[in-house]
């Protein structure tokens, strides 16, 4: 249960050498701000696709203190059906870690097209990641002979990438969305618990009650600046009718970008996530695959051919996880001296279009 060996993290080009930058040049905005041409050049897929679907955040926080008789009846049902489903109840007060390992496929899509071909070669990868209660969580993730790690040490979320080196997020401490991706029925029943109801779907044959969350005012002023807005960040949480279990999630974020002096460009990231395979360990169901799609949409007035699509996905399988991992510290979880440093008298940027 050790960390992913140290592999080679030169950036893909020499251009993008963070060692080459001034720290103020290492933040999300700067480097967008440079590589807006490149999200639709297959050159920069794998810097897309690590940027995009590696470790994305959830829209909010987790309030573990928030009892189910605040949230409407059809709520509070649904999410009782889901610990009883996934037998998760029984862990609350117990479980203090965990830890998982799997596999992922990445690929860009052809917007033109039939629908899952690939645009270019998958990117093939695994990734680790441990979790410890409350608010820790840390992933590593090496595809394509690149590592991107990201953590939480309960106070800081923070990132680091071969082309930006380590950087804090803003905004408050938010799980990682893998880990709500049927890897810890703890933290989806926490955070679904002030969810609103938003009625019956069917989706993928399967009739489900949505739930639906949203970052608010403050989250959303707190992750912005006078050149990077962020509007929203939603999220919608499929319960299936018959199982109980979460079977899919979908979200959706928009940030507004103007420089001084331009006119404003809007990104709209949409991605779905279908959660699937359950399977009981130490007697809690536990999902142990699922398939990403992404749509990424970029528009404004200044772009005269009309808005600009890029479509990805991401299918992986979890290969290990165990609770309660003998020798996981605290320690474990500290930021990188960079971020340490940094934080909180300068808060470095991990606020992209790419990112919520």
């Amino acid at each position: 249960m050790n960390r992913l060996a140290t592999l080679s993290e030169e950036p893909l080009n020499e251009e993008d050498s963070a060692a080459n930058c001034s720290k103020k040049a290492l933040t999300w905005r700067n480097w967008l701000k440079n590589h807006f041409p490149l999200l639709f050049n297959k050159k920069s897929d794998l810097k897309i696709l690590l940027s995009v679907l590696g470790c994305p955040l959830f829209p909010v926080s987790v309030h573990p203190e928030q009892p189910f008789t605040e949230v409407s009846s059809s709520a509070q049902y649904i999410i009782q059906h889901f610990t009883a489903a996934t037998g998760c109840r029984k862990l609350e007060g117990v479980i203090k870690n965990m830890y998982a390992t799997g596999k992922i496929t990445m690929v860009m899509v052809d917007e033109t097209s039939k629908p899952g071909r690939p645009n270019g070669m998958s990117q093939k990868g695994c990734f680790v990641m441990w979790q410890m209660v409350p608010n820790k969580w840390l992933i590593e993730l090496v595809v394509g002979g690149h590592k991107v790690a990201a953590g939480s040490d309960g106070n800081v979320a923070w990132r680091h990438t071969p082309w930006l080196g380590a950087h804090a997020a803003k905004g408050g401490v938010r799980p990682l969305r893998r880990a709500i991706q049927g890897l810890d029925p703890v933290t989806i029943s926490a955070v679904f618990s002030t969810a609103q109801y938003m009625g019956e779907k069917r989706i993928y044959g399967l009739d489900c009650f949505v739930l639906k969350l949203s970052a608010d005012h403050t989250d959303l002023v707190d992750r912005s600046d006078n050149t990077a807005e962020m509007i929203k960040h939603v999220m919608f949480g499929y319960f299936s009718q018959r199982s109980g279990l979460l079977v899919y999630l979908e979200d959706s974020f928009l940030n507004r970008i103007q420089s001084p002096g331009s006119r404003p460009m809007y990104w709209e990231t949409s991605m779905g996530t279908k959660v699937e395979d359950y399977r009981s360990v130490e007697g809690t169901m536990i999902a142990h695959s699922g398939q990403s799609n992404v749509i990424i949409t970029q528009f404004g007035d200044n772009l005269k051919a009309g808005p600009a699509i890029a479509r990805m996905e991401e299918t992986y399988t979890i290969d290990d996880l165990a609770f309660n991992v003998p020798g996981l510290s605290i320690d474990s979880f500290i930021p990188p001296e960079e971020v340490q440093k940094d934080y909180p008298q300068e808060n470095l940027d991990w606020r992209s279009p790419l990112h919520g």
